[in-house]
């Protein structure tokens, strides 16, 4: 055998023995992949724009509805860390198909500017577009972006005019952004208008190889946060302020995501601002990457929103208080969908209220209040009974908020107050 052919023949060798390494790690790489799971970190329960009072609709997304593209971006804050992401975009309540021209997500340096080199643009199936049809939502190919838990992110995402949004969330002031033209890949933006709404962006997951507790708190404002606002002005919702809990917890290898899925108004059997909490439960709670438990307090606007003067919904009259077996009945479905998903519950007490002018609180009102807090306390078939009503109510007068941890309404808790809900929850029974 000439040199030539010597060379050829173990180059072949060679290369055959690279392929058979490559065919052999091919199996290895996919259990790898398998290994990955996606985890919820942040998430928004979507409304439907036009079903919300128009109070709350003082700054339309009609307003984005002007000649060329338009570029939105949205800062989430994680509450579990990863090296890869996701993010989903939803179009549940539309009525027409939403297309997005183009996607981005960056670690968010404050207001509407983000990190040059953490800015990724996101694909889906490969494309750098998508049209989401109406009631349709889709996730985003993994992004390769390292979060640490409590980072802010920003998702970036350009429509064409006109758009009108349908899905919806309420969310700081300082969280979302809108400018004019093709503005995803652009780090800066001086002249962005802020606003209030969420819209379109509902979920940002991580891969994760090991396996977290994914905790989703569910309910009206008290879960959202509203009132909770600290000295600095910064929102400190109870899970927020869980969700810090949690990441100081000394010891342990165990990691934690805390997703608010409150809204503001929300009704456990009804709809108002929002799907009744039975009817969105599914999606809101169940439908959260690697959901392990869920933190229920739901109920208290049911017992709010009666046949009140001035609370009419489509010019009809709202229907009567639900009675104690009605609410706790609509408790126990929330409780027996999560059981039957594999998901642990834990069940708070709701607050006391007694300070709302009439006819928000009556005794009558107290007095069921106080019922469906007798039921949920004597539950046996939930993992915990968080008890967040002792721990906020006033020692001298149990039918009202301790002043301490009044935001001043009667009804919401003060950041203090917030602070005394988290403190309320056993991290022990979260790691189980």
């Amino acid at each position: 055998m000439n040199l030539v052919s010597r060379f050829f023949s173990r180059a072949g060798a060679a290369a055959l023995a690279c392929c058979a390494g490559a065919l052999l790690l091919l199996p290895m790489m996919a259990a790898q992949a398998a290994d990955v799971r996606w985890a919820a970190s942040w998430a928004a329960a979507p409304q439907d724009y036009q079903q919300l009072p128009p109070a709350l609709r003082a700054a339309p997304p009609e307003a984005l509805a002007a000649s060329g593209a338009q570029t939105l971006r949205e800062r989430l804050l994680p509450t579990l860390g990863g090296r890869r992401v996701r993010i989903r975009f939803s179009n549940v309540f539309g009525k027409m198909p939403l297309h997005i021209a183009a996607a981005s997500v960056a670690r968010s340096t404050g207001g509407a500017a983000v990190s040059p080199a953490t800015l990724r643009q996101l694909q889906f199936g490969g494309r750098t577009d998508i049209t989401l049809a109406p009631g349709a939502e889709a996730w985003s190919d993994a992004a390769r972006l390292s979060l640490e838990p409590g980072q802010a992110a920003a998702v970036s995402f350009e429509v064409g005019a006109p758009t009108s949004f349908a899905t919806a969330h309420h969310l700081p002031p300082d969280a979302t952004w809108m400018l004019p033209g093709r503005a995803v890949m652009r780090t800066s933006w001086r002249d962005a208008a802020p606003s209030p709404w969420n819209h379109v962006v509902t979920g940002l997951d991580v891969a994760s190889a090991t396996a977290p507790r994914v905790v989703v708190a569910f309910g009206d404002s008290i879960t959202e946060g509203v009132g909770g606002r600290d000295a600095q002005g910064q929102p400190g919702s109870y899970p927020d302020q869980l969700a810090t809990r949690l990441r100081g917890q000394p010891g342990g290898r165990t990691s934690f995501a805390v997703i608010n899925a409150g809204i503001a108004g929300n009704r456990l059997l009804a709809d108002r601002i929002g799907p009744g909490g039975i009817a969105r439960f599914g999606r809101d709670v169940l439908g959260q990457s690697g959901v392990t438990h869920v933190l229920i307090l739901i109920g208290i606007n049911d017992l709010l929103f009666g046949q009140s003067p001035g609370l009419a919904e489509g010019g009809k009259p709202l229907p009567e208080i639900p009675g104690v077996e009605q609410i706790t009945a609509g408790l126990q479905q929330l409780i027996r969908q999560a059981r039957d998903k594999g998901v642990k519950v834990l069940l708070g007490t709701l607050l006391p209220f007694k300070g709302m002018p009439a006819p928000y609180w009556s005794g009558e009102r107290e007095a069921r209040r106080q019922a469906v807090n007798r039921w949920i306390r004597g539950r046996q078939d939930v993992e915990a009974v968080v008890d967040f009503d002792a721990a906020l109510r006033d020692p001298a007068d149990p039918a009202a908020l301790n002043p301490l941890y009044d935001s001043g309404d009667h009804l919401h808790p003060s950041h203090a107050g917030y602070a005394a809900m988290a403190g309320a929850v056993d991290p022990q029974e979260l790691r189980e």
